[in-house]
């Protein structure tokens, strides 16, 4: 795909923040004129965790297409159309999206939204679309009106927590259950009904509950994921370190950021291969090449476990009398990220690796990483922005 505009990135943001899920597609002139759009990883990924549709285990041929109900979405009016999913039969059968219709609704190399809801793919042309006017306007328009009912659905048990948590602020400071740190969480989540277990799972309905006594911070840091080890050339960090690595001190490090864009100074870079579903990086050494590997899906996952829906909530410690006392003031809202644009924003540079290994004059090698992150001005494409309520 070619690079998103400042322009183009300024719509997804509008997407994004109104909690929309969605993957990107760009039509190519070829692809235009024979009717057919390769379903790129991100495209194929998205449909399989959407539950739309697996392309891993459709067989090739015309007689095993599957035809799905679609809309394109103009400013003020959705085109009835008609997706297509197949696999043909020449070559490897390599996945193939269509929607009836297109030739009209797109140019060449426009950037295309796909999304689904209520079992309808809607096309939404990023390109040409005013998106914002559309959006915040005040001209009604089925676009708005279809954006606004994924919101809706997404943030109804979010509304429903907050007026829990409003009708728990109003009753001013209450008593801690116990004394220890974890003193804020247990009261809260016994003010709110829920049993005090050792389950992983989300505190509430599928939204995990962090208190603190003070403010939490940002950080940019998405995740840290070591590679798939059993399928990579290199078998360890120690590998990576000795092969790339650099005296520093004491120590020899490898502290560095690779990008898919540029290799960076020690010949390293970033490749997505959608076919094989992996993110791999590669060294212009001539004698390693492609040295590591993650699966895509595994990344994926690592970043939904991560940034799963979250209220950070601050609470006023108040003490009297020997006796501490909670008054919850504050909630910050996070919501999981966009997963189908991880991959994108990687192919795009904005989301990149950092390595920070290291071995001590002792022989002991050390692994912070690798640490995935998010440029700053990329963080409302992945994310919904967070959203703060004063409880009070």
């Amino acid at each position: 795909m070619r690079l998103i505009t400042d322009v183009e990135q300024a719509k997804i943001k509008l997407l994004t923040e109104r909690s929309v899920e969605f993957t990107l597609i760009e039509p190519t002139a070829t692809g235009l004129q024979k009717s057919i759009m390769d379903a790129t990883g991100p495209v194929r990924m998205y449909l399989k965790e959407k539950q739309v549709h697996d392309f891993t285990v459709q067989h090739q041929g015309p007689n095993n297409k599957i035809l799905l109900e679609a809309r394109l979405v103009e400013p003020f009016n959705l085109i009835k159309s008609i997706s297509s999913l197949y696999r043909p039969q020449t070559k490897k059968g390599d996945p193939r999206i269509w929607f009836t219709g297109l030739k009209k609704y797109a140019e060449p190399h426009d950037i295309l939204a796909i999304l689904t809801y209520n079992g309808i793919l809607y096309v939404v042309n990023i390109t040409q679309l005013d998106i914002y006017q559309l959006l915040e306007g005040s001209i009604e328009n089925p676009f708005k009106d279809l954006i606004e009912s994924i919101n809706r659905e997404s943030t109804a048990t979010a509304k429903e927590l907050l007026d829990l948590l409003r009708n728990i602020a109003a009753m001013g400071p209450v008593p801690a259950l116990l004394d220890a740190d974890t003193a804020v969480g247990r009261t809260l989540e016994t003010l709110l009904g829920i049993n005090i277990n050792s389950s992983r799972n989300p505190d509430y309905k599928g939204i995990e509950l962090k208190s603190f006594r003070d403010e939490r911070k940002n950080r940019k840091t998405l995740f840290a994921q070591v590679p798939d080890w059993g399928i990579s050339k290199f078998k360890n960090s120690a590998q990576i370190l000795t092969a790339f690595g650099y005296d520093r001190g004491d120590d020899f490090k490898l502290y560095c950021t690779v990008s898919t864009i540029i290799r960076n100074s020690q010949g390293l870079k970033l490749k997505i291969d959608n076919n094989l579903g992996q993110l791999i990086e590669n060294s212009d050494k001539d004698n390693v090449g492609d040295f590591v590997v993650w699966g895509l899906e595994m990344l994926h996952k690592r970043l939904l476990e991560k940034h799963n829906e979250t209220f950070w909530i601050s609470a006023n410690s108040i003490v009297e009398d020997g006796k501490e006392y909670f008054h919850y003031k504050k909630v910050e809202h996070t919501r999981k990220p966009i997963v189908s644009q991880f991959d994108v924003l990687m192919e795009q540079g904005l989301i990149t690796l950092d390595h920070l290994i290291k071995r001590n004059s002792k022989g002991r090698v050390s692994e912070k990483g690798p640490l995935f992150k998010i440029k700053p001005n990329a963080l409302n494409l992945l994310f919904p922005p967070s959203a703060l309520y004063d409880l009070c």
